[in-house]
């Protein structure tokens, strides 16, 4: 993106400089090496490479199709038809945009001929479809693009050896993780800039890693381990990481990219197009690319009509359900699968086809989830036959596809599935009719995964008609709050999925309390379970209570008014609260501490995004994280005076800098009085040789002066008679 200045501007600016623009030679000017002030090309990455694929040669939309009848003029016209026939049903052809060459002397045809279309994506979908098609027994059609021709055309006819580079070595990835403060990133996007900062809570601020202005034409987002920093273009994506600063790792090539998504391990990437049909009556064309993260090159591509990526999710764009593929438990990446009608396709990433070459056929089959940690399948099938077919909730172990647990509901109106984040609980929200089906109450059903059996437990509120508002799991631990109500101010209630009797754990649900008429209706436990934040966005303005789950009570209680986004940091050690550009007023972002103490607060115009930086999973064996939390105040002494040390140290930059801001004050009234008194000659001169300093110099004393207040009436009325 380039700054644009009209010309009017440049010729105002000279004239008040006094530039004569005619007389200046322009091409006798050359910037200094490197320097771009801050214009960047859109053109600069590809001038710079010549490695990079090129993304748009002019001829994207153009096919070659060979192996076509050998006709003589008269059969012309009718196998002209006949191609139009065929390709014209896949999209629409130019005017004038098929063509088959003639030898200039027999005037037959040389068996292929050009096919122009509107869009590079309907080219794309018509050499994948009708390659291979088959005209008669002896003409199969052989499609390819036009721009392949002179890819291929640059192959060498003579092999040679491959050159052998020096090892260099790479980039570390990982660099940020030993930070010696342990501190956190976060990445923003505000205006044209998008910046990289450490969240310095010692010091109260945020301090500046990296920054650069037109990084993204559309958003960011951190890979789901944080190594990479993936950036959109027109172009593709790109994904950026390193020591110091971030480098450029890898680009992926997909023309007018919208959206993307890694797989959980990082291996993988999948960027997501759509293209307007030329034809109104047609939907877009979806182009779907998945790329490996490592290497840029693309493991397996889908393309289709709009029509065949709807199906369940979240709406994306154009009406597609995103993510489209929903990738397998764990940073494996080894599974990847995809709802369809009546269908899921389970893929495997070692061949990148579908398992065992089918789908896994599940009739009237509307959404599917995966297991966090484990590659199972959970699946909702809605009432069937008019209710004399019961909904059901099915777990599918893959590769094998067999179904490990069922469960039937009856009078279903909805359902929603919630996994737990170690895959050990899985909550299914019911909402079901009652007898007369003239309201819905709800209840869920709660699977213990990693049990016998897998052992399923009824669970409802109290008061089973209230709305369910909110609900979520406890990260790393085995409880979870529900928001329930109907009234302006509905409770929070807390379980657990286990009961200490006689100093057993028990496998029962049990309730621990109920928060009455609360102002949320949002939940954020902390990364690290026993905090929780109970948030009251949009009507409630943002309201926010830091609760501790532990003790059950309120550590604190704190509002950003108009905040549309609430995220812990990887840690669970700060809480980032954000008003991003849906609102024209208070954009910006606050960090807060765990028990909800503000630390600093950031004000920023057209803000637009906020993420912290991912961490990967812990090394520590969850019994050395339980030992060191039984013993952490033997560790905390050395973080404690490394706090005070850094408190200190603010401390004395804070001494210092009011000293210098003294110093410049006292400075600057030393050389205000030197020029006064350089100047007292003129100003005597100014006054006719009278010295006006004297008049500063004036003494003032005080006069105590006696005043008559009391006069008697005798006298008053004395001299209203003489009047």
């Amino acid at each position: 993106m380039a700054l644009a200045i009209s010309m009017e501007a440049i010729d105002a600016r000279a004239r008040e400089l006094g530039i004569d623009l005619d007389s200046v030679d322009i091409d006798s000017i050359t910037l200094p090496p490197g320097e771009d002030f801050d214009i960047v090309s859109d053109d600069e990455d590809l001038l710079q490479n010549e490695d990079i694929p090129e993304l748009e040669m002019g001829f994207a939309n153009i096919i070659v199709v060979d192996n076509l009848p050998v006709v003589p003029p008269e059969k012309y016209e009718k196998l002209e038809n006949v191609i139009r026939k065929i390709y014209s049903q896949i999209g629409v052809i130019k005017e004038g945009g098929l063509w088959m060459p003639t030898h200039p002397e027999t005037n037959k045809t040389y068996g292929y001929c050009f096919i122009e279309y509107n869009t590079p994506q309907e080219a794309e979908v018509a050499r994948e479809k009708t390659n291979g098609y088959k005209l008669d027994k002896a003409h199969i059609f052989a499609v390819n693009m036009f721009d392949d021709f002179e890819k291929y055309m640059k192959v060498p006819d003579e092999w040679a050896p491959a050159e052998i580079k020096p090892y260099t070595p790479g980039e570390n990835l990982l660099k940020w993780l030993t930070d010696d403060k342990a501190r956190d990133q976060f990445v923003i996007r505000a205006g044209t800039f998008t910046e990289v900062y450490w969240n310095d809570a010692r010091r109260a601020m945020p301090e500046l890693v990296y920054q650069k202005q037109y990084w993204t034409d559309s958003y960011i987002q951190w890979s789901p381990l944080g190594t990479n920093l993936a950036t959109v273009h027109r172009q593709g994506a790109q994904v950026w990481g390193g020591d110091d600063k971030f480098v450029r790792l890898m680009r992926f090539a997909h023309p007018q990219v919208k959206l993307i998504d890694f797989s959980p391990g990082e291996k993988y990437l999948i960027t997501y197009s759509s293209q307007e049909p030329s034809n109104p009556r047609d939907t877009h064309r979806v182009v779907l690319n998945i790329f490996d993260v490592r290497t840029g090159k693309v493991m397996r591509d889908f393309k289709g009509s709009a029509d065949e990526f709807t199906t369940g999710g979240s709406m994306g764009v154009s009406g597609v359900s995103w993510p489209v593929f929903r990738w397998g438990g764990g940073k494996d990446d080894k599974y990847f699968a995809r709802l369809g009608k009546n269908v899921i396709s389970v893929y495997e990433t070692e061949t990148f086809s579908l398992l065992d070459k089918k789908s896994l056929k599940v009739e009237n089959v509307v959404d599917f989830s995966w297991s966090p940690t484990d590659p199972i399948i959970s699946l909702f099938v809605p009432e069937l036959g008019g209710g004399n077919q019961p909904a059901r909730v099915s777990l599918f172990q893959i590769p094998g596809k067999e179904e490990i647990r069922q469960k039937n509901l009856f009078s279903v109106s909805d359902c929603k599935m919630y996994w737990q984040n170690n895959g050990e609980y899985l909550a299914v929200q019911v909402d079901r009719y009652t007898k007369t089906k003239k309201s819905i109450y709800t209840g869920f059903e709660l699977f213990r995964i990693k049990e016998r059996d897998i052992p399923i437990e009824v669970f409802e509120l109290e008061n089973k008609n209230d709305k369910i508002i909110a609900f979520a799991w406890e990260p790393k631990g085995h409880r979870f709050a529900v928001i329930h109500g109907d009234g302006p101010k509905p409770d929070i209630s807390f379980y657990a999925m286990r009961a200490d009797k006689n100093n057993v754990s028990v496998s029962r649900v049990v309730k621990l309390t109920t928060l009455k008429g609360k102002q949320a209706n949002a939940l954020f436990w902390s990364p690290a379970g026993r905090f929780i934040v109970l948030a009251g966005l949009k009507g409630f303005n943002g309201q926010l209570e830091f609760f501790n789950v532990d003790d059950l009570e309120t550590m604190a209680t704190g509002e950003h008014f108009m905040a549309t986004d609430i995220m812990w940091d990887p840690t669970g050690r700060f809480l980032a609260t954000a008003v991003t550009s849906v609102h024209e007023m208070e954009n910006g972002f606050v960090i807060w501490s765990f028990n909800g103490k503000q630390i600093y607060k950031i004000s920023k115009d057209h803000f637009y995004q906020f993420q912290w930086r991912p961490r990967p999973p812990s090394l520590l064996t969850p019994e050395k994280e339980e030992d060191i939390a039984k013993n952490l105040k033997k560790y905390s002494k050395k973080y404690e005076q490394e706090d005070q040390d850094v408190y200190n140290q603010v401390d004395e930059e804070e001494r210092k800098r009011r000293t210098r801001l003294q110093e410049e004050w006292e400075s600057w009234v030393a050389k205000w009085k030197q020029m006064h008194e350089e100047e007292r000659s003129y100003r005597m001169e100014l006054r006719g040789g009278e010295d006006s300093d004297k008049e500063e110099e004036t003494e003032f004393k005080e006069i105590e002066a006696e005043e008559l207040v009391d006069v008697t009436e005798e006298t008053v009325a004395f001299d209203l008679d003489q009047d």
